[in-house]
């Protein structure tokens, strides 16, 4: 799959990117395979999460590399110490406990995406009484859908069946051949899939459930507050400055608002 930016970078961006790092500072940031915010192509992690990262290391002088792995793999190279950020997060209490977040850099929405035959229009948790919901896990979405089928039984309506998937694409194909009847997933990476499965003529979107953002996360433990200090004073002002919106809206998405949290 190839994922083409209408303009990658404008003036502001490019002159950004075509200064030199002369630092000694390092971040090795790690991230899954999660189009259209950031994946692998030509054997280089890309997509406008990376390049706003790539942004932000070049103005604060910090030379960063990027890896694609596993969710679970990922997170363990964080725990022992061998990376320093992940990139392209959803925030959840959990991941609270040890991680610290940047700014947000995108916001989307998690929502329903339904088969095409179904009209439903998504407004509240009687909606979906008794749906059998696919979602990929381990994963954000996991954790929120996990959370609307306890609301379900605390508020006494039948709660949804949930069913784990390996990753998002399956359950939309399971969907579309109707053997779900819903999954609950990320509204822009859920619509580039359809496009991509050539099946958004079987599926559509049924509607929000919350609005998020995502953003990048570094280990409690990590010592270089400066370093730190002065990435997230980078991202702040490339928000501010308007080079954040240059990038992200260049691929179709949403960037956060700079006050949003």
């Amino acid at each position: 799959m190839k994922i083409k930016a209408r303009s990658i970078f404008g003036a502001i961006v490019f002159s950004l990117l075509s200064m030199s790092v002369t630092g000694d500072d390092k971040l090795r940031f790690v991230t899954l395979e999660f189009a259209p915010f950031i994946y692998g192509e030509n054997l280089q992690v890309s997509g406008p999460g990376r390049d706003f990262i790539e942004a932000v290391c070049t103005k604060a002088e910090i030379e960063c590399t990027y890896d694609l792995y596993p969710w679970r793999r990922a997170q363990e190279l964080i725990s022992d110490g061998s990376a320093d950020g992940m990139m392209v997060i959803g925030r959840n209490h959990k991941r609270e406990t040890w991680l610290r977040f940047s700014p947000p850099l995108f916001r989307t929405e998690y929502g329903f995406f339904v088969n095409a035959d179904n009209p439903l229009e998504f407004k509240q948790l009687s909606d979906i009484a008794g749906y059998r919901v696919g979602v990929f896990s381990p994963s954000n979405t996991a954790t929120q859908l996990a959370k609307i089928h306890e609301q379900m039984v605390d508020q006494g309506i039948e709660p949804i069946i949930i069913e784990e998937r390996f990753d998002d694409a399956s359950g939309l194909r399971k969907l579309a051949g109707g053997r779900l009847d819903a999954v609950y997933s990320n509204r822009d990476r859920g619509s580039m899939i359809l496009n991509a499965e050539k099946i958004n003529g079987k599926v559509r979107y049924a509607g929000q459930h919350q609005g998020l953002f995502y953003y990048t996360g570094f280990p409690k433990t990590f010592f270089d507050q400066d370093q730190l200090d002065r990435f997230e004073s980078i991202w702040q002002a490339l928000y501010r400055d308007g080079v954040a919106n240059e990038i992200i809206e260049s691929y179709g998405l949403e960037a956060a608002a700079i006050d949003a949290n």
